[in-house]
């Protein structure tokens, strides 16, 4: 393995965003083996005191993780110093700025640089060896995991009082359209007219103000549901736990969701958008439901409110396959293959 990793990252904490979930998840197993590794925070630290004090850090190897906002970066850093680039595509680089007319030429620029990119799961490998055939010898897939280490207790008698016997659904995302936060309101409001115990709880911070406004507004006419912001990650255990039904409602996702994957970590029934990404770990009716629309959603979510029965066997299903196919082991096996592939001689 590399002597020594710089890893540069998007977002960390405090951000709650996918990708800060993934990259200290990452980071916390790589140094749990041995590695020596720092990460950069590239939405609060400047490009030159980065690239000052990777200059310094002296690494055997960078890795990029998001082609578009850290790439660029880790490419110049790289090359600059002969070091071999890995780069981790997220779902919005595979699904949508490798094909943006005003990202696309950036994004391959720094795929082309890498000595290896890495994707969560083969159907984004596919997607992206659709657009980049040449691809084929550097594409590594390497799935996601699970970790949900710190338990810190959710405020509810704060933030969301549930009454007794509430059935809960929780929407764990940021606000953002490609997550669809306003598709459930609908079919959720007339689900909560023939059961008044339904409750929806929107987790996660409001990325696009204009939709973070329309959701506001139609929330504000429904007692039922509540945006309570951000969720620390150290909550999000005790969160999923309260859940009757976790919901995903994403237009895309890059191969599987961390909310998903941390969801049926815990044994809970998953209601999701029946998207490529989704039914990487979504097997409708066996590890959880499936929707295409607005009415598939409410009778999927009328089956699981009336069905305890279905919730546990669908939550324990699901708990069963991320335990024996996405343990956090092979996560970090399959970034010290990579690593070890680039860089030998440190080994």
């Amino acid at each position: 393995m590399p002597a020594r990793l710089a890893l540069l990252a998007p977002f960390l904490s405090p951000s709650v965003r996918g990708n800060a979930v993934t990259v200290e998840r990452i980071a916390r197993g790589l140094r749990a083996r041995g590695v020596e590794l720092r990460v950069w925070d590239l939405s609060v630290a400047p490009e030159s005191l980065v690239e000052a004090e990777v200059g310094a850090w002296r690494p055997a190897l960078i890795h990029a993780f998001h082609a578009w906002r850290a790439g660029p970066l880790a490419l110049r850093l790289a090359r600059r110093a002969e070091l071999p680039l890995v780069v981790t595509l997220t779902g919005t680089d595979a699904n949508h700025d490798l094909l943006d007319p005003a990202r696309a030429a950036v994004v391959r620029r720094v795929l082309e640089g890498a000595a290896r990119v890495t994707v969560f799961h083969a159907a984004i490998a596919a997607r992206v060896l659709g657009v980049l055939p040449d691809f084929a010898g550097r594409l590594v897939v390497v799935p996601q995991a699970a970790r949900l280490e710190a338990q810190e207790a959710f405020d509810f008698a704060g933030r969301f009082p549930l009454p007794p016997g509430a059935l809960l659904f929780v929407f764990p995302a940021a606000v953002r359209m490609v997550k669809g936060p306003l598709l459930p309101l609908g079919p959720l409001a007339r689900l909560a007219a023939r059961r008044p115990a339904l409750r929806l709880l929107y987790a996660g911070p409001i990325l696009d103000p204009d939709l973070g406004e329309a959701l506001l507004r139609e929330l504000a006419g429904r007692p039922w549901a509540r945006h309570v912001g951000a969720v620390p990650h150290a909550q999000m255990a005790s969160l999923y736990a309260r859940a009757d039904v976790v919901l995903n409602c994403s237009l895309s996702e890059g191969g599987m969701a961390n909310s998903i994957l941390e969801a049926l970590s815990l044994g809970r029934a998953v209601l999701a958008s029946d998207i490529e990404g989704n039914r990487s770990l979504v097997e409708d009716g066996v590890t959880g439901l499936l929707f295409r629309d607005a009415a598939e959603l409410e009778a999927q979510a009328e089956r699981l409110a009336g069905d305890p029965a279905l919730r546990g066997r669908l939550g324990a299903a699901g708990q069963a396959l991320v335990t024996a196919r996405f343990p956090g082991a092979r996560e970090i096996d399959g970034y010290l293959d990579v690593y070890r592939s680039l860089a030998p001689a440190s080994a």
